[in-house]
């Protein structure tokens, strides 16, 4: 009898899909099916489409957490997706936690039916699967433009299978673990960005971005943003190796800085200095006191995007190489440095500071102090404002923080240990490799705080005093 029953609650259900199938083929999402009782797992061993399915949550144990009180959606692949997958591996070769990655990897903890995942606002979502060096849950991108595409390689063939501890949706793909790569190529708003990353079929940085052995944080401009970037000229316009260095100041290597990870500080990107064989690290100030901000030019418009191998944030503006200059005016810490430099007219240090590496005077090494450190120099003046330093004095002062035709950075200190070396305006100042310091000519000692901010045609140490030669 009790055989009987199952067998026709069995026919009922396949009916009932049947009749699903047989609607109206233009509804953009999909076939739907409402109302079933029981819970996710129950509607899966009851259904023998999904017997492969069944048996890897079996396998996993996560039959017992989908027949939990959820809620739960499940993008649910069918027995003919599995078997794609598998390519003739059994399921039970497949190692148990790679299977209970994948699985989670089709699993929201909450209940979207196809409306509301067409009403995202972003477009991403969050499954149960986690990233391993962040701990963050990876994402899903749903693409509702045509039906309900994930990843850009699942398409949802039955939605909203309504049932007591969540939602069912169909899908004729098994829905791989993504890379960062996956999310370029699946959001259309970042297909200019995936044409600059395979320029003239370069598949440099699809292969590094692809490696699950590396993690990496990525902030993808968008199409609008390539746009702006290029003024009327195509990517093919674009010389190749300063195309790979604008790419490359996009990506942190071997980090996932979440969003809640940020704050005001710099960090290395894979473009690198030009001016010496060595490979330096570019860096990237970046900003979080309203949002986050990038070199001063660019704002995350959508964060955390997350993949196996790292973290995608969406920007509005291409990140360009940066000077000298670029740092002094996204850093805060200078504001008070880039009034003094541009306070006169005749003052040409911000187009100095601008000059290409391997153009005379650059590389610049530039012992920038903060605002604080011009606070006190000026209370020591007499608690005069900066305009009332006439300008051959001022003058002075900026020219003794700079280097010419040197990238010193703090690991070169030991090598210049108590030697003088000679600014700007060709007076001596000492480095103190020890604290580090540098000693100016008032035998003043001004600590570097902070280091190897690295530009394209020099770097930035960061001094907690300005020197002096009064």
């Amino acid at each position: 009898m009790k055989q009987s029953l199952a067998l026709t609650k069995i026919l009922f259900i396949a009916i009932t899909t049947f009749i699903a199938v047989s609607c109206d083929g233009d509804d953009n999402n999909g076939n739907v099916i409402d109302n079933d009782t029981g819970s996710i797992v129950d509607f899966v061993s009851e259904n023998e489409d999904y017997s492969s399915l069944l048996a890897a949550l079996q396998v996993t144990g996560l039959d017992t957490s989908l027949a939990g009180t959820g809620p739960f959606t499940v993008f649910a692949p069918n027995n003919a997706a599995f078997e794609t997958f598998l390519n003739g591996t059994a399921l039970e070769d497949v190692p148990v936690d790679t299977l209970t990655e994948l699985l989670l990897n089709h699993v929201i903890s909450q209940s979207l039916d196809s409306n509301q995942l067409a009403a995202l606002d972003t477009g991403y979502i969050s499954t149960l699967t986690t990233e391993e060096t962040s701990g963050s849950n990876i994402s899903m991108y749903v693409d509702t433009s045509s039906g309900v595409v994930l990843n850009g390689q699942s398409a949802v063939t039955t939605a909203d299978i309504t049932l007591d501890n969540g939602i069912i949706h169909t899908i004729d793909t098994v829905i791989e673990i993504p890379t960062l790569v996956t999310f370029a190529t699946s959001n259309p708003a970042l297909t200019s960005l995936v044409a600059a990353l395979t320029d003239e079929g370069n598949t440099t940085f699809t292969d590094l971005l692809s490696n699950t052995n590396q993690d990496f944080t990525v902030f993808a401009p968008t199409n609008n943003a390539f746009t702006s970037f290029l003024d009327g000229n195509t990517i093919e316009d674009v010389d190749n190796d300063m195309l790979a260095q604008i790419l490359s100041n996009h990506v942190v290597p071997d980090a996932v800085a979440v969003s809640t990870s940020l704050s005001n500080t710099y960090v290395n990107t894979a473009a690198t200095f030009q001016g010496d064989a060595l490979g330096l690290p570019l860096s990237l100030y970046v900003n979080t006191d309203s949002g986050v901000t990038l070199n001063g030019v660019s704002d995350v418009v959508i964060a955390d995007i997350i993949a196996s191998n790292g973290v995608v944030h969406v920007v509005n503006n291409v990140i360009g190489l940066p000077d000298i200059t670029t740092f002094a005016t996204a850093d805060p810490t200078f504001a008070t440095l880039i009034t003094a430099l541009t306070r006169d007219e005749d003052f040409m240090y911000v187009s100095t500071l601008q000059t290409d590496v391997e153009t005379t005077p650059a590389p610049f090494t530039v012992f920038a102090p903060t605002n604080d450190a011009f606070t006190a120099f000026l209370v020591d003046l007499g608690d005069i404002e900066l305009a009332d330093i006439d300008s051959a004095t001022l003058a002075a002062t900026l020219e003794l923080h700079v280097l010419t035709g040197l990238n010193v950075r703090a690991e070169d200190l030991a090598g210049l240990d108590q030697m003088s070396v000679i600014t700007l305006n060709g007076v001596s100042i000492t480095i103190d490799a020890g604290t580090p310091a540098i000693i100016d000519p008032d035998n003043g000692s001004s600590t570097i705080v902070a280091n190897n901010v690295q530009a394209t045609n020099g770097v930035i140490h960061v001094l907690d005093r300005v020197l002096r030669d009064l």
